[in-house]
């Protein structure tokens, strides 16, 4: 990895922080599901420990949690490559959200009174992250943010597999289109939905909340496609 490739990752500096491992990790996901960090470059922990201003050790660490995940593999002696998606296994995993995330969430809506409300309107400053990031070009907070979105409306539905498999799903997707609509119409169009899932689930409304997030996941497949058909 050259240094404008490191540069070009635009790393966050996690210099005298806690929980290091656990941050690199989160942006360093982040960075893979945007797509910045491709398939075929090799990485290393000391390089990229540089960028986050940090020792290679949580960042080393980090890595090999990444493995675990299936993100990345272990290349000897020189650090970790990208693990190579193709079009079957991206349309695999926006299958089966299709199946998990519209029926969930449409139950999310039925039960949005009281507590559920209260949380779900909790959620309307987050999405506005999402759109801001969107606008500044940040893919990390834009990744990092939608992820806390989504994850936190369907943790609303009170189940933890679901939760736990759309994690794992989100984590294996890969975005490579996602870095050319940052600031675009179609990237706005990604973030107005999630305001309006708010806005769906204070109404109640189950039938248009399946719709809307299963016309969410589309849109999210064409981005990991390159975003030409969103």
């Amino acid at each position: 990895m050259t240094r404008d490739e490191l540069s070009a990752l635009e790393l966050p500096s996690y210099g005298g922080r806690t929980s290091l491992r656990e941050q690199v990790a989160a942006a360093l996901r982040a960075l893979l599901i945007s797509g910045k960090m491709r398939p075929g470059t090799v990485y290393s922990a000391p390089s990229l420990a540089v960028g986050f201003g940090v020792s290679a050790t949580p960042v080393r660490e980090a890595m090999l949690d990444l493995v675990g995940e299936g993100l990345v593999e272990i290349v000897r002696n020189k650090g970790f490559r990208v693990t190579e998606l193709d079009e079957h296994e991206l349309d695999a995993m926006a299958e089966l959200r299709m199946l998990i995330e519209p029926p969930v969430m449409g139950m999310v809506a039925v039960a949005c009174e009281g507590q559920v409300a209260e949380a779900v309107e909790a959620l309307r400053p987050l999405a506005q992250d999402i759109t801001d990031a969107a606008r500044r070009g940040d893919l990390v907070t834009y990744i990092q943010a939608d992820t806390e979105f989504h994850v936190r409306f369907l943790a609303l539905h009170g189940n933890r597999y679901v939760v736990e498999e759309v994690q794992r799903l989100r984590s294996r997707s890969r975005l490579y289109g996602l870095q050319d609509m940052l600031g675009t119409g179609l990237m706005l169009t990604l973030c107005a939905e999630h305001e309006e899932m708010v806005n769906v689930a204070l109404e109640q409304d189950a039938d248009r909340m399946a719709a809307l997030v299963g016309q969410h996941i589309g849109h999210v497949r064409a981005a990991w496609a390159g975003g030409s058909t969103l």
